[in-house]
């Protein structure tokens, strides 16, 4: 089908890919797993022919057995899209916003000359179709923004496979999903390698849904392939150091001693959240979405409490509310019996603060790391004492004071969500929203990350509010656990009962949707 035989790849004299070997059957799946920067998008790159004008590309990736180093880039333009599709991490950046669905999977079709308009319309329809979004529930004219995430990655799929290509290239294509909805574009992957006998290279950090994919591993580090084979004899064997490093780390659970000392700190009380819709009529009430609807739920000092459910349970709009950034149309929130709302005191803010799960989409990218660790200053004024506590707080997460002059460029994913938590801590907050803070991170620097905040807590006496697509990462680091769907509370309780035991049907539908690590 498609074969890499001994591709080395330098960019600027620099090396990033060394001696690469691959092979990817019809009807197959190749797992190629490995931390960030050890060489898995570039490898997909290299296939793409997709290289900055620096780079240096030698070796053999022959395409039913067509060379494609040898093209030049105008017979490169064909083979893209038509040959080889490619799925990208973020779909939301992957299409154009101003265009529609329909029109970018047609667009497809007529820049190969594959089709007149109305007959790619008519197999953007189908391919729309197949992948879960036909026309009567998802008309063609819909843009980007008014589909989910897990709607817009199906629309990238059918962007890639629209031409029906013998290789399809998934580049971390469910990292930013939620379990059932990664659950759903996993199975829709391999219902189409299998059905339409297409090869498939997917990319992903996460060991349990390559495990749950793929016929053959491919493990890389630093450029190079370590360990390759059928995902059995990877998985049970485990060669190398470094894979068996990569499984540990999936499996990791950070020592938890911090205790809960059972004084609430926050409490929500029969929350209410709407949003207006568009007016529907010219008279009577306006229309709206009731995001949060009659939310309870009490967090202890100290506690690390964790929140999960599907993209648009309402969780985000739940931690805006209790961050004070939205008003509630009905209910209350309490920090230590003091109300939350919009208009609260600075100081009162200043004892929650929050980590993203894009620390760098977070960041100014034009300020250096002393100006960012200070931004919550802006609401509590200067501190005698400010540099001090800069430098405490980027010691406390295992960074260097020299750290501060430097941009967010500078650092790796890992140390920016370092960087990220120092800003929390940097405040002496009581409570820290940590939103989705580690699924944008691999394995071992997840693990790093994990360790740090169980640290943290412990000297500190944190109080944590931990929101999760990742099961396996709220069941290592907290206390109890809220299930929330539809707006509501539809579960709760400690953790490891909720998870060995769960009472609803959609909790357990959760459970069973999160992929799994076989056993060691």
């Amino acid at each position: 089908m498609i074969a890499l035989d001994g591709v080395s790849l330098g960019i600027g004299g620099q090396p990033i890919l060394h001696n690469v070997s691959l092979r990817i059957d019809a009807g197959k799946v190749l797992g190629l797993v490995g931390e960030s920067g050890s060489g898995k998008s570039m490898t997909a790159l290299s296939v793409m022919r997709l290289l900055p004008e620096a780079a240096t590309l030698t070796g053999q990736i022959s395409l039913e057995g067509r060379d494609l180093t040898a093209l030049s880039e105008r017979q490169m333009c064909a083979v893209r899209g038509a040959d080889v599709g490619m799925i990208f991490q973020e779909p939301m950046t992957a299409l154009n916003p101003v265009q529609s669905i329909g029109d970018q999977v047609a667009e497809t079709l007529l820049v190969h000359g594959a089709a007149g308009r109305a007959e790619a319309a008519r197999i953007a329809r189908e391919r729309l179709t197949r992948v879960g979004m036909s026309p009567d529930r998802f008309p063609l004219d819909r843009f980007p923004h008014e589909l989910s995430g897990g709607q817009r990655q199906r629309v990238c799929i059918a962007l890639a496979i629209a031409l029906r290509p013998k290789l399809l290239i998934a580049d971390e294509p469910t990292t930013a999903l939620d379990v059932t909805t990664q659950a759903k574009i996993l199975e829709l992957i391999r219902e189409l390698v299998r059905e339409e006998g297409m090869g498939c290279l997917l990319i992903s950090h996460d060991l349990a849904v390559v495990a749950q994919m793929s016929d053959r591993i491919a493990v890389m580090k630093s450029g190079e392939v370590v360990e390759h084979g059928p995902t059995s004899d990877v998985l049970e064997q485990m060669q190398h150091p470094y894979t068996r490093a990569l499984f540990e780390a999936s499996r990791h659970q950070p020592n938890r001693t911090h205790e809960r000392n059972g004084d609430p700190l926050l409490e929500v009380r029969e929350a209410v959240r709407d949003y207006p819709l568009k007016r529907a009529r010219l008279f009577g009430p306006r229309p709206s979405f009731r995001a949060v609807d009659g939310v309870s739920l009490t967090i202890q000092r100290g506690e690390s409490l964790g929140l999960v459910g599907e993209s648009g349970c309402g969780k985000s709009t739940l931690t805006r509310a209790i961050l004070g950034l939205e008003p509630l149309q009905d209910g209350s929130i309490l920090l230590d019996g003091k109300p939350v709302t919009p208009e609260m005191p600075a100081d009162l803010r200043r004892r929650m603060q929050v980590v993203f799960q894009d620390p760098y989409g977070s960041f100014n990218p034009r300020h250096r790391v002393r100006r960012l660790l200070a931004e919550p200053f802006h609401l509590t004024g200067r501190p005698a004492d400010m540099e001090a506590r800069l430098v405490e707080a980027l010691e406390s997460v295992g960074l260097a004071p020299s750290d501060l002059e430097k941009f967010p460029h500078e650092f790796s994913g890992g140390q920016r969500q370092r960087i990220a938590i120092a800003r929390a801590l940097v405040a002496r907050p009581d409570l820290i929203v940590l939103d989705e803070a580690v699924s944008a991170l691999d394995v071992s620097i997840r693990a790093q990350i994990l360790d740090l905040l169980v640290e943290l807590q412990a000297r500190h006496g944190l109080t944590y509010l931990f929101i999760s697509h990742d099961l396996t990462v709220v069941r290592a680091v907290t206390d109890r656990v809220l299930v929330m769907r539809a707006g509501r509370i539809v579960e709760s309780g400690e953790t490891e009962a909720v998870f060995a035991a769960p009472r609803n049907p959609y909790t357990q539908a959760l459970l069973a949707a999160a992929p799994v690590l076989p056993a060691a």
